[in-house]
């Protein structure tokens, strides 16, 4: 059995798989620790490009679909620790008799390899949809905004990139469990995760989102099933205009009463969806 150490990032795992390809260790062989080893000074992978030599062993011709680069590189982002394994098979497969492996969706290792793919991609959008920054004092005295969010995947260098264009002129922090991101209004940089406590507590940001979501809200297209579905229960606690959720669903039959008597429509429209209905 082989041991490959590696730091757990894409950049590692495709320098310590370069190597493994090169010396000809089937998958089978190969124990992946991402605890973090020292890694040689590798060029790694090029997409569709051939494989430069190894410690002057003789070059050996190795081709990666550019789709292979762009499903690992989300893949290594997910939080299952079989990721590593998986993605060494599917390159060794690649290059060893079945060039064309990922067209066979059915495939039990390519369905695997993209549903990580999938997982990852819908987190990244979640939390761009679910991060709320709140304005804490820096030490020199100016605004800065940090965010809790609670990632089911590491995805904070991923994701992040995002809110440094968005949000060009704020500083900021976004802290999560699984690390963290900080942007000084010219660059990115990254720290390890940190608990809950670490957060800061309520402000005035909260209310106006929480004022906004209650002006934007429309009793009469209340699909609670729908809702869970865009946005998980999991994210609840940490968004400000989450918890008026209940109270507004509640609500919801009388405000719809209200608008058809104010705009005199007929009785039966005054019947908004059922709870859990999503026609």
């Amino acid at each position: 059995m082989i041991r490959a150490s590696f730091d757990a990032t894409f950049d590692g795992w495709r320098a310590a798989a370069r190597q493994l390809l090169e010396s000809g260790a089937e998958p089978d062989s190969v124990l992946w620790d991402s605890a973090g080893g020292e890694q040689a000074a590798l060029d790694g992978f090029a997409a569709d490009a051939p494989a430069s030599p190894i410690d002057g062993a003789p070059s050996t011709r190795f081709r990666v679909p550019r789709r292979f680069f762009e499903l690992a590189e989300a893949a290594a982002c997910h939080a299952s620790g079989e990721r590593w394994a998986l993605l060494y098979r599917v390159l060794w497969r690649l290059n060893h008799g079945e060039p064309h492996l990922l067209e066979v969706a059915v495939d039990p290792d390519v369905h695997r390899l993209l549903r990580m793919e999938k997982a990852v991609r819908r987190e990244v959008h979640k939390m761009h949809a679910f991060v709320r920054f709140k304005e804490v004092e820096g030490e020199d005295g100016t605004a800065h905004y940090v965010a809790w969010f609670e990632p089911e995947h590491p995805i904070v260098e991923r994701a992040t990139p995002f809110f440094a264009e968005r949000f060009a002129s704020m500083r900021w922090s976004i802290l999560t469990p699984l690390g963290c991101a900080h942007w000084d209004g010219e660059s990115l940089a990254y720290s390890p995760g940190l608990p809950r406590s670490a957060a800061p507590g309520d402000d005035a940001l909260e209310s106006l989102w929480r004022t906004y979501y209650r002006s934007t809200f429309n009793p009469a297209r209340v699909r609670t099933n729908a809702m869970r579905a865009e946005m998980p229960v999991r994210y609840w606690r940490n968004l400000p205009e989450a918890r008026q959720i209940g109270e507004l669903v509640r609500e919801a039959p009388q405000r719809v009463r209200g608008m058809v008597e104010r705009q005199g429509l007929p009785p039966e429209l005054a019947r908004p969806p059922r709870r859990g209905q999503d026609g």
